[in-house]
């Protein structure tokens, strides 16, 4: 049995020439076998295969495919081994299976377009060269993007990802269109795409559906914008992932978001814990309302309270004149997200337990305590269960805040998960500075993912970023992501125990990452001109703790 497997072996074994009474005129190759001359020469089997075009031969010592053509004086047999297995119970159980593939390769509602490895154009169905304006034929070895507008058939081929009923426009007409990479064994050796064609009625009441729901969805995106500006459509596409560990990160989001118990969300520094609150709160019936981000980490004592509580008007000196309320008022019937709260100093942890048990604030300089209402989400790095028996984290606290926890691999155990982060970074960036969306060399993606990722997620975004605005042209080569000009290829090669820099040799994996991380910080904010508001956006941390890792350096 030839299986997909063996793919490396199929191709013609054979070629027979049988006059018309099934009489063998000419054998070569495994045509020339006994039992298959013995096969050809009933004239009754010669006569069906050549209505069905596509028959098989079923031998102990293997299986075949033969097509069969008739010609004036006789018929032509043409020996295949069957390309897989699924291919052969096709044209086994099929009779007509030779007009399946005629009719779908010359179906006016449902047209065809294949290219090679090269994103040269190999066949496109009759209906399509009308459509364009070709002769026949007069496609094929043309550079697919140089024949059809809006292509994306070269970026499934560095993909290697399906790109299942999207809309594309050509010529002005809105088409929904597939693509598929296809694969000969383990190799992409090219892609196939297929266009919905419909009449020109059909098609003209398809375009009008499609400006009717355009309309609509300008229309509540612009509703949408005033009401809830920073609300993405879909928090959980801003997750990142296919991995078995991403989507089970997904159905728990899915499943707690509605309850209103607090979360734990715990994982490494860069991860994306904070996009993981967002979902929770944008998942919830509190949506409605704010989330309030506040970095535990960065909260002195001495100020603590009137971060956490607010404070009245001329409690003290440079205080508002108006007073300000406090995170956990601002929180009200909403969300409160305290990151980092493995780093929170223990006084700090004392007066957040109380707010936590009685859920009534009192602002500095205040005589009547506020009683609040807020859903709380919390994120840490740190192994709290460790602090607990170290006495650096209070117990009672670790209960409050931990009912259900939820767990964000690193990225060095969801490498899978590279390519989409890649392609979904290129995608980002190429619309932050304005830029037509570039290729992707194929090779990028194998590169990343046989590299350590320390930073994780963050770390790689960086990365993705700096090849982007360095890259030449409309492409993205490996040479991008090799020139080892950026400060986290030298921590990387450190923390593998590479010659970069002889200074960082017998470190501690903790001292390397906080160099990382402070290599990254100078970095983004030389590229934002000294503005840590937006340096600190970049990285995706908050202002108080670029700040305190600034000062610490």
């Amino acid at each position: 049995m030839v299986s997909s497997e063996n793919v490396d072996d199929i191709g013609i074994k054979g070629v027979l020439v049988a006059d018309t009474k099934g009489k063998c005129l000419l054998a070569s190759g495994m045509a020339d076998d006994v039992r298959i001359r013995a096969i050809i020469s009933d004239s009754a089997w010669l006569k069906d295969a050549a209505q069905r075009r596509f028959i098989p031969i079923l031998l102990t010592t293997g299986q075949f495919v033969c097509l069969v053509s008739p010609y004036p004086d006789g018929y032509v047999v043409l020996l295949s081994s069957p390309p897989a297995d699924t291919v052969l119970q096709f044209i086994m159980g099929v009779d007509f299976a030779y007009d399946i593939l005629n009719h779908i390769l010359n179906d006016p509602y449902d047209a065809m377009t294949i290219v090679d490895k090269n994103a040269k154009m190999a066949y496109i169905s009759p209906v399509h060269e009308k459509f364009f304006g070709l002769e026949p034929g007069g496609g094929v070895g043309k550079n697919v993007r140089d024949v059809i507008e809006n292509t994306r058939l070269h970026l499934t081929l560095k993909t290697e990802v399906a790109e299942v009923g999207q809309v594309q426009r050509m010529k002005g007409f809105d088409r929904v269109v597939s693509r598929y990479p296809i694969q000969h064994g383990k190799k992409v050796v090219g892609a196939i795409g297929r266009v919905m064609f419909k009449g020109p009625q059909q098609l003209e009441a398809m375009a009008r559906k499609i400006r009717d729901l355009e309309g609509q969805i300008k229309t509540y995106k612009s509703n949408a914008s005033k009401n809830k500006k920073n609300d993405p459509p879909d928090v959980l596409d801003a997750i990142i992932g296919n991995s078995l560990a991403m989507r089970s990160v997904r159905d728990q989001i899915r499943k707690i978001a509605p309850l209103d118990i607090p979360v734990l969300i715990q994982g490494e520094s860069g991860t994306g814990k904070e996009l993981v609150a967002q979902a929770l709160h944008h998942l919830s019936a509190r949506k409605d309302k704010r989330l309030v981000t506040v970095n535990a980490a960065a909260l002195p004592a001495s100020l603590v309270e009137s971060e956490l509580f607010g404070y009245e008007a001329g409690s003290f000196t440079g205080a508002d004149r108006k007073g300000r309320a406090g995170k956990f008022e601002q929180a009200d019937q909403g969300t409160i997200f305290l990151d980092e709260i493995g780093d929170m100093p223990l006084e700090v942890q004392t007066k957040l337990l109380r707010v936590l048990q009685d859920r009534m604030v009192e602002r500095v300089g205040g005589d009547k305590p506020k009683r609040v209402d807020f859903r709380l989400c919390s994120a840490t790095n740190r192994d709290l269960e460790a602090f607990v028996e170290q006495e650096k984290f209070r117990l009672d606290l670790f209960y409050r805040i931990s009912p259900v926890c939820i767990h964000i691999p690193p990225l060095d155990e969801r490498r899978e998960d590279i390519p989409l982060l890649l392609n979904h970074f290129v995608s980002e960036l190429a619309n932050q500075y304005g830029r037509d969306v570039p290729e992707v060399e194929m090779k990028i993606a194998h590169h990343l993912m046989e590299r350590s990722w320390p930073g994780n997620v963050r770390q790689l975004r960086h990365v993705v970023e700096r090849a982007f605005v360095f890259a030449e042209g409309s492409k993205l080569t490996l040479a991008n992501f090799e020139d080892g000009t950026g400060a986290d290829f030298k921590a990387h090669a450190a923390l593998q125990g590479g010659s970069t820099s002889s200074s960082v040799q017998g470190r501690t994996l903790k001292d390397a990452l906080e160099e990382l991380e402070l290599q990254l910080i100078n970095d983004a904010v030389i590229r934002s001109k000294g503005n840590k508001k937006k340096a600190a956006e970049h990285l995706g941390v908050s202002r108080s703790y670029l700040y305190k890792k600034l000062e610490a350096s």
